[in-house]
């Protein structure tokens, strides 16, 4: 028999499931998109921030991203690695996503992480989107809307939010990856998309879909990993 937590976050789990099949169903019916546009503009800031922080990390700079109202984005860096930099928005989504689920199923603590994330998300807005107003709007709503969430929202919505969230960001490949080989080839505006980009700088014989493809299984074996070791392990164990 289950313990009681056990048992809570057992239901917790099933309704983010149950949501983020409704959101994947939502995601690629083109006429329901517009239910899901703060999501995706969440995502895409998260995206962003990975390539930036994948400039930092590798002895570079992130001067600054933007969020687009079409929910594309473009990060700005000086230096840095740019074999790294390149895949991190997708597999530094998908890492964010797989640790955020991670962490609210195994820290007792779901409405601390909701407010430390916010927390996060706008020191990240003051820092580097000033300049950016869509960016600067996601940002700064996104983190005020966490802080209240665990400042005044129950155990219970907190953890169902948290792990809806971390489910959409880590898939964010998987639900982009029709796209992103379908337009392997081809530019957003002026920016092109981080396969093709990818392909092209670091190894033009390999096709911008297959680098799509691998960051997909990636982000579907990060997700994996983090639902196994924080609850179904747990579970099987109870």
């Amino acid at each position: 028999m289950l313990n009681p937590d056990a048992q809570f976050r057992r239901r917790a789990l099933f309704a983010s499931l149950g949501a983020f099949a409704l959101a994947l169903i939502i995601w690629n019916i083109p006429q329901l998109n517009f239910l899901l546009y703060p999501i995706r503009l969440f995502v895409t800031f998260v995206h962003e921030s990975g390539h930036g922080l994948a400039a930092i990390a590798s002895g570079g700079s992130l001067n600054g991203f933007q969020v687009f109202a079409n929910g594309t984005g473009v990060a700005t860096t000086s230096g840095g690695n740019i074999v790294l930099i390149l895949p991190a928005g997708y597999i530094g989504a998908a890492i964010f996503g797989a640790l955020l689920f991670y962490l609210a199923n195994t820290l007792p603590y779901p409405r601390t992480i909701a407010v430390v994330l916010g927390i996060i998300l706008a020191v990240i807005t003051l820092f580097y989107t000033l300049s950016a107003p869509v960016a600067f709007v996601v940002g700064g709503v996104s983190s005020a809307l966490l802080i209240l969430l665990g400042w005044r929202g129950g155990r219970g919505l907190n953890l169902v939010v948290l792990n809806f969230l971390g489910l959409t960001t880590a898939l964010h490949a998987v639900l982009d990856l029709v796209y992103l080989i379908g337009a392997s080839d081809s530019r957003l505006g002026a920016v092109q998309n981080d396969a093709a980009a990818f392909s092209a700088a670091v190894a033009p014989l390999i096709p911008a879909a297959v680098w799509a493809a691998l960051w997909a299984l990636l982000a579907v074996a990060a997700l994996a990993l983090a639902v196994y070791y924080s609850v179904l392990r747990r579970l099987w164990r109870s």
